[in-house]
């Protein structure tokens, strides 16, 4: 059987392929998830700014390591760069935050969250910032900076430099950005991380990573079940719902969920999918003791329908009053 369990970097490093989201993790669910994780055997956590739950995720790391269930150095946690600390200046003081709330020396791995800047806001002012520059206005509003991916990408180069992370990437790029990006940097990205599942496959974008050697993580890799409750999605949106992924799951004696998560890590990326309850936790570990037939692969990847849930050319103009597309 395949080791589907880590993903290869372009320096010969390796991140495990399946990590905790912390996106919409309640604050007060959040340190005793990330030690149950960590207990149950996950050492991937994806974290971020805009989540707002960096320092009660840097807790349960305190706790698991004071516990003695794992060292610092087997874990891999990633945090991301918001939208509001592009400029060149304000890199170090966004990373340094989210190291103080996690705890940590280091990251293993800091994004570029989203291919948007928005105009600044200091850290006294509101953290996390959010989309809107300024909420208790009359017409709140998220305000764009105009900032070169170029500038915030030299920054983070220092970043790395500095020993303050160990490596960095993007997240929420396309082909061309990526592409443009190749041009310039002193050193490469290591990790790309987009929204994929089978309603949104990827198929080139992932190719094209693999061609230049960007580790892919796939985030929403069960798709529409964490938009639900943020009315992006529908229940009758769910891939875990439909007949193809049932029958599979019937097939291989597995969940819905694990058989969509051994497709993701067994075409090669990681996922870090979301769960708030402790049973998920383990479940959506357990993938790496079957395989996906190469035709079952090609039934759910032929699921793909185009259909992103995380579009900010639609949820900036209807949330925060400002078109703004970042996809072709």
């Amino acid at each position: 059987m395949d080791d589907c369990s880590s993903v290869g970097l372009f320096d010969g490093g390796s991140m495990p392929s399946v990590g905790l989201g912390l996106w919409k993790i309640d604050n007060t669910q959040t340190a005793d998830l990330v030690y149950s994780a960590i207990k149950c055997g996950y050492r991937h956590l994806d974290a971020a700014c805009d989540y707002g739950n960096e320092r009660q995720a840097g807790e349960g790391i305190r706790r698991a390591i004071s516990d003695g269930l794992c060292k610092r150095e087997e874990l891999w946690v990633t945090s991301k760069l918001w939208n509001t600390y592009h400029r060149g200046r304000h890199v170090a003081e966004a990373l340094e935050r989210s190291l103080a709330d996690l705890g940590l020396e280091y990251l293993d791995l800091y994004l570029v969250h989203f291919p948007i800047a928005l105009q600044y806001v200091p850290l006294a002012t509101r953290y996390p910032p959010g989309w809107l520059f300024d909420p208790e206005a009359d017409e709140p509003k998220m305000v764009p900076d105009s900032v070169p991916i170029s500038e915030t990408w030299s920054a983070m180069e220092q970043e790395k430099t500095r020993g303050s992370c160990r490596y960095i990437g993007i997240s929420n790029f396309g082909c061309s950005l990526i592409r443009d990006l190749l041009s310039y940097a002193s050193t490469r990205p290591a990790v790309l991380q987009v929204e994929s599942h089978p309603f949104l496959v990827q198929e080139k974008l992932l190719r094209f990573c693999q061609q230049e050697q960007i580790a892919y993580t796939a985030f929403s890799p069960l798709g529409a079940n964490s938009y639900v409750p943020l009315g992006m999605a529908t229940p009758s949106q769910s891939v875990l719902e439909r007949d193809c992924i049932r029958g599979l799951a019937a097939k291989y004696n597995k969940s819905p969920a694990q058989i969509v998560l051994r497709w993701g890590v067994q075409r090669g990326t990681a996922v870090v999918p979301k769960t708030s309850r402790v049973e998920r936790l383990e479940e959506n570990l357990s993938i790496f003791d079957f395989q996906l037939s190469r035709e079952d692969m090609q039934k759910i990847s032929d699921m793909d329908c185009g259909h992103r849930f995380n579009d900010p050319g639609v949820f900036c103009e209807s949330a925060f009053g400002c078109f703004f597309p970042i996809y072709e």
